[in-house]
């Protein structure tokens, strides 16, 4: 029997907005940051972190969860309509079609944005081909808010209809929309009780259809609104009244389209399903008819798949960014090898090169039959100009083809760049980015060379409460007697990331040792509040 879900998005629009709005309020890391312009109002000397900065900035950084009313509106001849509003704003009285100038009125400081129905259509093809690709291969659009999706044949891959389902909309949830999902042996049940159900996510036994759709309004069979009047005018509210009647009488009164709908909601006519379909990547498909094994030979047949599989790419204005290539032996096992790109290219020498530095990895056993090679990640590449003498600029080199080979000779994980991120931690304030990336800078605050990942404890240390830099310490077996030092540098823990850092407190201190060994050491906690550490000393960096 099949199974259908449908997938609904109530509030696609406004979710989309708000989405949009959080990814906007993240930091920027190359952008400067508030406590680094109060650094230089105070003449350069100041510790991130300090107390006194803390109290000096305006604390308008605590996270505000209070969103108000939020709805999308365009313009209709002279008059602009709500198009969409978020349940805020449906509480307080909006609703799609009203007048904006009514809502105005109604609700102050409301949030209108301009409705965007291609920006809401091209989300949710989207999200159709990620279903397609993850949850089942059958999914379609269902109008411009929900999915269909076929679930028959791949419920018992999730767990079940109701565990697949869960999953769903526990995804959904993490993408920041709200959705509500039912499955019922037919399309027009499943969109019924998903719009006008009780509950997020209903499951509807197969042959139920009539039992679950009776107590329901007759807008969930989808009709149209004159339709609707027209059954309204005669007392008809609910599914069930027109199951008791007769469908001659029906027709005559309301045509074809009411007997269609629920003959389709009721299994008894057939309904289309245009199911998307994900696009298949460039690739190209080599069979020989003898089997070959040597290096030789596997190369040749790899220049080969490489000029075929070029046109492709140029044909659809693509580039490659990452190549997979796989050789199915005689045993039909299968030898795969992939290449990263650091930059979107269709320069078949240069993919050539890069493949057959990867041969020496492919094991032929006793020959190979057949060769694929897949562009498996694609990206926009359109003409670009080539700067010059000509063009009135001085040429730069390009280091794309150099990072190439170096990645996969070392590989992609050892070949990268590192960027500040907006941070006071500092096991948090670096991380990797791809080798061309554009990177963000490091604030001029004093910092150790070498970062020890995770800190390592040290011992016997021995230092003055509250704020006095240690005397001596022990670490890695060995006692360090501290000829000089320099802090404290007081950092807070990030309370918005964890709970348990709301009152967590480090005090940094520099150090040089006799010998002039300089270390980066830090204890937990104030000195004074227990609950801000456990007093506890770490090495986290070392200079020089």
């Amino acid at each position: 029997m099949p199974r259908l879900a449908s997938l609904w998005l109530p509030d696609l629009a406004t979710d989309r907005i708000r989405r949009t709005q959080r990814r906007a309020a993240r930091p920027d890391p190359a952008a400067p940051r508030a406590d680094m312009q109060v650094l230089a109002a105070r003449g350069g000397h100041w510790r991130p972190g300090a107390r006194w900065a803390r109290e000096a900035q305006p604390r308008d950084f605590v996270l505000r969860r209070a969103e108000g009313a939020l709805v999308t509106a365009h313009k209709v001849g002279n008059q602009s309509l709500l198009v969409a509003a978020c349940p805020a704003a449906r509480a307080l009285g909006l609703a799609p079609g009203m007048p904006l100038a009514k809502a105005r009125i109604l609700v102050s400081g409301l949030d209108v944005r301009d409705a965007d129905p291609a920006g809401d259509a091209a989300w949710l093809q989207r999200l159709g081909l990620f279903a397609a690709r993850r949850w089942t291969p059958r999914a379609a659009l269902s109008g411009p808010d929900g999915l269909w999706l076929d679930l028959g044949g791949v419920a018992h891959l999730f767990g079940g209809e109701r565990a697949m389902c869960a999953r769903i909309l526990a995804f959904l949830k993490r993408l920041g929309f709200t959705a509500r999902i039912a499955v019922a042996g037919t399309a027009g049940a499943a969109h019924a009780l998903a719009r006008f159900g009780d509950a997020p996510l209903l499951l509807c036994p197969s042959g139920g259809e009539a039992d679950a759709l009776a107590p329901m309004p007759l807008a969930a069979l989808r009709l149209e609104e004159e339709a609707l009047g027209r059954a309204s005018r005669l007392g008809l509210e609910r599914i069930g009244e027109l199951l008791a009647m007769p469908r001659a009488p029906l027709q005559r009164r309301f045509g074809r389209e009411l007997l269609t709908r629920l003959d389709q909601a009721l299994g008894r006519a057939a309904e289309p399903f245009d199911p998307i379909v994900p696009e298949e990547p460039p690739s190209v498909l080599l069979r020989f008819m003898e089997p070959i094994a040597s290096a030789a030979a596997i190369a040749e047949a790899v220049a080969e798949a490489v000029r075929r599989l070029v046109p492709k790419l140029a044909e659809a204005g693509l580039g490659v960014r990452c190549l997979g290539l796989a050789c199915v032996r005689v045993d039909n096992e299968v030898q795969e090898v992939r290449v990263g790109l650091a930059r979107a290219t269709r320069d078949g020498a240069h993919l050539e090169k890069l493949l057959c530095a990867k041969i020496e990895t492919i094991d032929p056993g006793f020959g190979i039959e057949r060769l694929r090679l897949v562009a498996a990640r694609v990206e926009p590449l359109a003409p670009q100009p080539i700067p010059g003498e000509m063009a009135g600029e001085a040429p730069a080199p390009d280091l794309a083809a150099l990072v190439d080979r170096l990645a996969v000779r070392l590989g992609t994980r050892r070949v990268h760049r590192l960027t500040a991120l907006e941070s006071d931690l500092p096991e948090r304030s670096v991380a990797s980015v791809g080798p061309l990336a554009t990177t963000a800078n490091w604030p001029p605050w004093p910092r150790p060379v070498r970062l020890l990942s995770p800190p390592e404890p040290i011992e016997q240390v021995m230092a003055e409460l509250p704020d006095a830099a240690p005397l001596r310490f022990r670490w890695r077996g060995r006692s360090y007697r501290v000829a000089a030092a320099d802090g404290p540098e007081r950092l807070y823990g990030e309370w918005w990331r964890h709970e348990a850092e709301r009152e967590a407190v480090r005090d940094y201190f520099q150090v040089e040792a006799e010998g002039g060994a300089r270390f980066w050491l830090f204890r937990k906690g104030d000195g004074e509040d227990p609950a801000t550490g456990d007093l506890s000393w770490h090495l986290h960096g070392l200079f020089g």
